[in-house]
């Protein structure tokens, strides 16, 4: 069977873990749950918008060169009560970013490969861009070989709970699978 995968590259990356709130410290979480996908299947097909689930991204993976911790200044949604009361209190956070992610995306059929080809994505948060930098025809066997994480989407007994879905209220699970190495040198 025939498959299609686009290559998205980027500087960097941050997926936030469902567990981490508002730590004062956190590691990019290395996989993309079901309503990550999702979401940037919806991004890349708004024809999709009113529909639940994963439609047409049917595999996905991702590696990375290595994690790097940054700063983020944060501030508070409550107010100070000193002198000046618009003064927020303010935090410093310190995340783990993917740096350099690669992310394949899979589909079954050419014309939505090269629709997602022509586009950028996210991979959660609005500034982490990743740009098309590869669209290449494959099988499932020759997209086995390439490096990385990549969750399968589904209830067992080796599988965890990975958030809840913000499109269906509900929970996740997935099976995390790695290929080769996932961090580049």
């Amino acid at each position: 069977m025939k498959l299609y995968y686009v290559k998205y590259s980027g500087t960097f990356g941050y997926i936030k873990p469902w567990t981490a709130v508002r730590d004062s410290e956190t590691y990019s979480q290395q996989f993309l749950t079901p309503s990550i996908v999702e979401g940037i299947e919806k991004k890349l097909f708004p024809e999709l918008l009113s529909e639940t689930g994963v439609k047409k991204v049917v595999r996905h993976r991702l590696n990375y060169q290595g994690l790097d911790i940054q700063q983020e200044v944060t501030w508070s949604k409550g107010m100070a009560k000193k002198t000046n009361p618009f003064l927020k209190n303010k935090s410093i956070l310190k995340r783990g970013i993917l740096l350099f992610p690669n992310l394949y995306l899979v589909f079954e059929n050419e014309e939505d490969a090269k629709l997602a080809f022509n586009q950028t994505i996210c991979l959660a948060r609005n500034e982490d861009l990743l740009f098309p930098v590869e669209l290449v025809q494959t099988t499932s066997d020759e997209f086995e070989e390439i490096n990385g994480f990549e969750l399968i989407f589904h209830e067992s007994e080796n599988s965890f709970k990975v958030g809840w879905n913000r499109y269906s209220n509900e929970e996740m699970f997935g099976e995390l699978k790695v290929f080769g190495n996932p961090i580049r040198e």
